[in-house]
């Protein structure tokens, strides 16, 4: 079968764990460009902390950000497709987090925002690793609930904690109490969105909007809010440093991300 689209989770999967990018994947991904073959990043991050990868990549596709909370239009600045937490939801999600010691930002508009310096301190390091046009907006403020009346969308809340278990708790209790989607992005982060987001709902979104069906995507991912979109492709590659129940769910498993397995799926499958 001939593949029209590539969808790409970033962080564990196109990144290694420097956050670059392989020299062999831009490669691959480049001809495909070239091709005529659409690149799409999907990401549980906020549009403003991809792009130096959007960039690297020569991408003039929408961005898939927050685990499909939204989907980006960085030619023309604006927000595609959007289903945002409400403050009502929000206020009651930070509600169960307060005084549990989890960790937790909020995604909002156009930034990131903060309360505890702490909890950004990898992001400000790789953030000033970057040329200044294209740093992440981090904002510092002095209480969440209130920022939540100060904003036009709240993307979600990004909750981390080394105590798997409490986060595991608090995380399932939101899920069940409020409805709300709760998913694994990393080893110890979940990501609170608005009920019924998934990566793999907007990209099959967009993909239909262009004339496609999802037979015609190849999707690769490493982490749980990946598998909506690698079990709705027509080829879903999990990444060989994806935990067993993400590989379980993929079509085919690949080399993890510091290899070329990227690359060489592509080149055996769409060029």
């Amino acid at each position: 079968m001939s593949y029209r689209v590539i969808a790409l989770d970033l962080d564990g999967t196109l990144l290694d764990p420097q956050k670059n990018i392989l020299p062999e994947s831009l490669a691959a991904l480049n001809e495909a460009r070239q091709a005529g073959i659409k690149v799409l990043i999907a990401t549980g991050r906020h549009h403003v902390a991809i792009h130096p990868f959007y960039q690297a990549l020569k991408l003039d596709t929408p961005a898939i950000c927050c685990n499909g909370a939204y989907s980006y239009d960085y030619q023309a600045k604006k927000v595609l497709t959007a289903n945002p937490l409400s403050i009502q939801e929000a206020s009651q999600a930070l509600s169960y987090l307060q005084g549990t010691e989890i960790d937790h930002l909020m995604y909002v508009d156009e930034a990131i925002l903060y309360e505890s310096p702490h909890t950004v301190t990898r992001t400000l390091a790789w953030s000033d690793s970057l040329p200044e046009h294209q740093r992440p907006t981090l904002r510092h403020i002095s209480d969440f609930q209130e920022a939540l009346h100060n904003v036009s969308f709240i993307w979600k809340l990004a909750t981390m904690s080394t105590d798997l278990t409490k986060l595991r708790e608090v995380s399932e209790k939101i899920r069940e109490e409020i409805d709300l989607e709760c998913e694994w992005s990393w080893v110890d982060q979940v990501d609170i969105t608005k009920k019924g987001n998934s990566k793999g709902l907007c990209l099959q979104q967009w993909v239909e909007s262009q004339g496609m069906s999802m037979r015609d995507v190849i999707a690769f991912g490493d982490n749980f809010n990946d598998i909506s979109m690698l079990e709705s492709a027509g080829l879903g590659v999990a990444m060989g440093n994806a935990v067993d129940d993400v590989k379980a769910r993929a079509d085919l498993v690949t080399k993890n991300n510091v290899q070329p397995g990227i690359a060489e799926v592509i080149r055996k499958y769409v060029l």
